[in-house]
């Protein structure tokens, strides 16, 4: 046997006994901080139940050749072109010489300049900020944290300045991209399964939030958030969202009314938002002006992005639309941008949800079923204007409708939906839960019951390799919480619906507990201190019901 041979193989061997000490190496012993432990934990067991962006990342280097360097780099440049050119391409598709037809409200409170924070606000507002960052970061989040009161000072002079003058620094304006698979179990190999997501300075961070708490405090002091947009905001939640589109077709259908449900897609909504058009819906319809309207500009023009890939980075390019996902203004901006949709469904006569770029539209079906359904098409027809004109684009090939009954023996019968019949389907996706015309949840108790059997199945490979506090911490991140996802939505469920469900529970406690079948499963959630199924429906709406009536719930 050669020597180089005999080395490559101690190397492999000293290799295999490090990274198997770190592993067996209790998780807690390498963080003081639980929050860092939990991610560090979620990120270990989705490295060793295969991650699909990590087996990417493995086959690339396995299957490289000399210069991997140039493989990587060649890689990561098809990701950058291909974000560039998706964006470019629908802004190209789209005219953008509709006229938009909502016209401008009344001039609302004015904002015409950004308050500076002190010391003491900066140092609250640091305390509440996650330690994440760029890559680009000079020094680590959390070493910022750390040395807050060495360095607040620095970094108030930085905010400040921005503040004062309406300008933002290039540096705080760059954006490294990491993509991340839109759906669990999509195809690796294919670029367009990635979402695009932007990683962002530390200290650009911080001036966001400052700049966030006082937009914020605008939006609520001169009553100008739209009701009925519940993304990213205080208070409001996915399944708040869902939980008032619902009772307002459960109110329907007990009057004998059949209700109709059409659910927009927008393609590229963050990425494909037009400069100059934000910036003129805050100033004409949030009433922003002044220096404080010279920031936002400064703050969306001459952004730049690259894409990274392991430790590659892609060449730089400009960011000439849309507003970064991933930031903490983003969203908020996105909600802003959309707010004349609401003018326009309210204008038809019809009831909507938005949930950021999710749209759901719907109404009861009356006598004149003509008149209804003609309403929906008189509506997507000018949104779909209004959408062009404001250089968005709907994806009808995933738009989805669907008509619910008040008698399930009715479900099928025949109701003429005119142009909407290619949108019509049998199950539809609300926000991540499956609802069918009977709203009987059996397509998303399907659902759930493979997702949580199949997590089951994976962790029961790497079950001895973590501890009982561990493993309880991972089945509730990968199952559990997925039983409790809009758990709400299942009050007045038949029992054997939920005693679907209760079975991918009793399973995952027996998992953790290492209990027998034939054990009292009653028993062994007791001792978990787990609710079963029904009772923790239950237990979310009196959660919801005393948010209310602390604070006041969303509508």
């Amino acid at each position: 046997m050669s020597r180089s041979f005999q080395h490559a193989d101690l190397v492999a061997m000293k290799s295999a006994f490090i990274s198997a000490l770190y592993w067996q190496t209790p998780l807690g012993t390498r963080t003081k901080h639980e929050q860092t432990g939990h991610k560090q934990l979620l990120l270990l067991v989705s490295w060793l139940k295969a991650s699909p962006f990590n087996v990417l990342l493995i086959k690339k280097r396995d299957n490289s050749s000399n210069d991997d360097h140039t493989n990587h780099y060649n890689s990561i440049n098809s990701y950058h072109r291909f974000f560039v050119h998706k964006v470019s391409g629908i802004r190209a598709a789209i005219s953008g010489n509709s006229v938009d037809p909502v016209p401008v409200p009344p001039s609302p409170p004015t904002l015409s300049s950004l308050n500076t924070v002190s010391y003491s606000g900066l140092s609250k507002l640091d305390a509440r900020q996650k330690p994440s960052g760029s890559p680009l970061d000079v020094l680590l989040p959390r070493l910022w944290k750390a040395a807050f009161q060495c360095l607040g000072p620095s970094l108030g002079q930085i905010i400040n300045g921005s503040l004062s003058t309406g300008v933002v620094p290039a540096a705080l304006k760059a954006a490294v991209i990491r993509s991340t698979l839109k759906k669990p179990g999509a195809d690796v190999s294919v670029i367009a399964n990635y979402r695009p997501i932007s990683t962002l300075p530390f200290t650009s961070k911080v001036l966001e939030k400052v700049v966030y708490q006082q937009l914020v405090s605008h939006l609520a002091d001169s009553d100008l958030f739209e009701v009925f947009q519940s993304g990213f905001r205080s208070g409001h939640s996915t399944e708040s969202a869902l939980l008032r589109v619902l009772n307002d077709i459960y109110l329907s259908l007990d009057q004998g009314t059949s209700v109709l449900l059409l659910l927009l897609d927008l393609t590229a909504a963050f990425d494909t938002v037009d400069h100059a058009i934000l910036l003129d819906r805050l100033e004409r319809w949030v009433g922003i002006k002044g220096s404080a309207l010279d920031w936002f500009r400064s703050y969306l023009h001459n952004r730049t992005f690259c894409v990274k890939l392991g430790d590659v980075f892609s060449s730089w390019e400009g960011l000439r639309w849309g507003v970064p996902q991933g930031s903490i203004l983003g969203p908020l901006l996105f909600a802003l941008y959309l707010l004349p949709l609401g003018s326009i469904f309210r204008k038809h006569g019809l009831s909507f949800h938005l949930y950021a770029d999710d749209c759901q539209i719907y109404s009861p079906l009356c006598q004149k079923k003509g008149h209804s359904i003609q309403s929906f098409v008189s509506c997507v027809n000018e949104v779909k204007s209004w959408l062009m004109a404001n250089y968005l684009h709907l994806n009808e090939g995933k738009t989805e409708f669907i008509v619910f009954h008040p008698n399930s023996r009715n479900v099928y019968r025949c109701v003429d939906l005119g142009p909407l019949s290619p949108y019509s389907k049998p199950v539809v996706t609300s926000l991540g839960v499956k609802l069918d015309a009977r709203l009987k949840f059996d397509a998303h108790i399907n659902s759930l019951i493979r997702s949580g059997f199949f997590h089951l199945r994976r962790l029961a490979k790497i079950k001895h390799m973590l501890s009982r506090a561990h493993l309880e911490r991972v089945l509730h991140a990968f199952v559990i919480s997925r039983l409790d996802y809009c758990n709400s939505l299942y009050a007045g469920l038949c029992q054997s619906s939920l005693r679907r469900l209760q079975v991918v529970q009793n399973s995952t406690a027996r998992f953790l507990t290492g209990t027998r079948k034939r054990d009292n499963i009653s028993l062994v959630l007791a001792s978990l201190h787990w609710l079963p199924v029904c009772y923790r429906s239950q237990f979310k709406i009196l959660v919801f019901v005393y948010h209310f009536f602390q604070s006041g719930g969303p509508p």
